[in-house]
């Protein structure tokens, strides 16, 4: 079989059949390249597809044979895929070039490019940011982990490409080739792939390699680069910043957001509300002025976002209860920075609903949050059991066997004043399609209870 392929001179195997793979060949057909498709499952979800519109591109489907992809010239590795597969361990060793879809992306962008990664809030300050440029009067496209694939957002038209990535997808990256990076925070995540931090902290830090220039997060240690003196650098934090960076300050009784000492916006007046998401202003300002984004456009950009679905989203205000749908917190960090943003310093004003898919991930982290702000957490899921031990004694915790129930609950035990939070701290797949599935079931649960 391997023969035939090498005869057909298509010298690179696009490995993993969804949203990335299509992409890539949508991508290289458009160019005139060839290449061929990889893919461990016998019938993966974009099968029908592929073979639908490219009915001549030799298909390698099943379990992979170590010497599979040896006839190739380079692989174009999906982010699913984990490097430690054994056939691209042993193409690797054998000098096949592996890369990622942002390698083709870099090659081929004739506009400007920011890349923005972080454990939590890079989806928020991608859109956040790509919202902002559209308002400075530029053609810019959005996407990445986020949306469209990078590679469909190739277009000359564009004057500006925002794109999100994930750690895996930065795996493969050497050099960004000038791109203005940012990092905005990292905790655990995704420990079911990564032998620790430290490794999970290395697949985050690629963003930085051939940087033209950085933004991290000077609260988080574990953001900041090591780099040249010679590459700029720019900080945010929820704190008094030093000339040239961005951060709060007070002045004549209020809170500003600021870029050194001057007061650019009142906080009171950011759409988007959780001292999380101010953080997440933060950012975006730092990567817009970074990229010479106007700053009037930038401030009046925040009067009026009002965040992602799913991300802290406001479903329903209920006899004084307030319920939020953070269904794309799908890790630790995510949930304590969802708990830090809207508990209340006076009282534990929060009730809790988290669980799902753990990934292998620590929960203790969350003890500290949980007990100064909330006051019940109703757990449910796969990994229910695990969260309930990990945090036992901390604050009541109950288990459930549906999200329905859970909302049930919270509903019952809330008082006027309180707010109902689902940020799972989990991965969806155990009992949804993802955590999109998940946030409309919270929402249509929340607004049942009332029926």
């Amino acid at each position: 079989m391997m023969t035939d392929l090498i005869a057909t001179n298509r010298n690179t195997a696009i490995v993993g059949m969804g949203a990335t793979g299509l992409s890539a060949a949508r991508f290289l057909s458009s160019i005139g390249k060839s290449f061929v498709f990889a893919d461990s499952r016998a019938e993966p979800p974009g099968l029908a597809e592929v073979r639908a519109q490219y009915p001549e591109v030799p298909l390698m489907l099943g379990s992979f044979s170590e010497d599979l992809l040896l006839g190739f010239d380079r692989v174009l590795v999906s982010p699913g895929v984990s490097l430690k597969e054994p056939a691209l361990i042993a193409a690797r060793e054998r000098g096949v070039k592996l890369i990622g879809d942002i390698e083709l992306f870099l090659e081929h962008a004739t506009a400007p490019v920011i890349l923005i990664t972080g454990s939590n809030g890079k989806s928020t300050v991608t859109t956040l940011l790509g919202e902002m440029a559209e308002a400075s009067g530029l053609s810019v496209g959005v996407g990445g982990n986020l949306g469209t694939p990078m590679l469909d957002l190739l277009d000359n038209r564009h004057q500006l490409y925002v794109i999100e990535l994930s750690s895996f997808q930065l795996e493969l990256v050497t050099d960004i080739r000038g791109a203005i990076a940012g990092l905005l925070n990292i905790s655990p995540d995704h420990m079911d792939r990564y032998a620790g931090l430290q490794q999970y902290h290395a697949a985050k830090h690629r963003i930085f390699l051939g940087a033209s220039r950085v933004i991290n997060n000077r609260q988080d240690p574990l953001t900041n680069p090591l780099l040249s003196t010679s590459v700029k650098q720019c900080s945010f934090g929820l704190n008094r910043p030093d000339l040239g960076n961005f951060g709060l300050i007070e002045d004549g009784g209020n809170q500003w957001l600021a870029f050194g000492l001057q007061p650019l916006m009142l906080v009171s007046d950011v759409a988007i509300k959780g001292m999380h998401n101010l953080s997440n202003a933060l950012a975006a300002l730092a990567l817009g002025e970074s990229a010479g984004l106007d700053m009037s456009a930038m401030l009046a950009t925040l009067k009026t976002y009002k965040g992602l679905p799913h991300r802290c989203e406001h479903v329903a205000t209920i006899d004084n209860v307030m319920y939020i749908d953070d269904s794309k917190g799908t890790n630790v960090g995510a949930t304590i920075a969802a708990l830090n943003g809207f508990g209340d310093s006076t009282r534990a004003n929060l009730i809790l609903i988290a669980g799902g898919q753990g990934k292998e991930q620590d929960f203790t982290p969350l003890k500290k949050p949980l007990k100064q702000f909330v006051k019940l957490a109703a757990v449910f899921g796969e990994d229910a059991s695990k969260i309930a031990a990990a945090l036992e004694s901390t604050i009541d915790i109950e288990q459930f066997d549906s999200l329905e129930n859970a909302v049930s609950r919270a509903h019952a035990s809330a008082e006027s004043g309180d707010i109902v939070l689902l940020s799972p701290a989990c991965a969806s797949f155990d009992m949804f399609a993802g955590f999109e599935e998940r946030g409309r079931c919270f929402q249509r649960a929340v607004m049942a209870v009332v029926a």
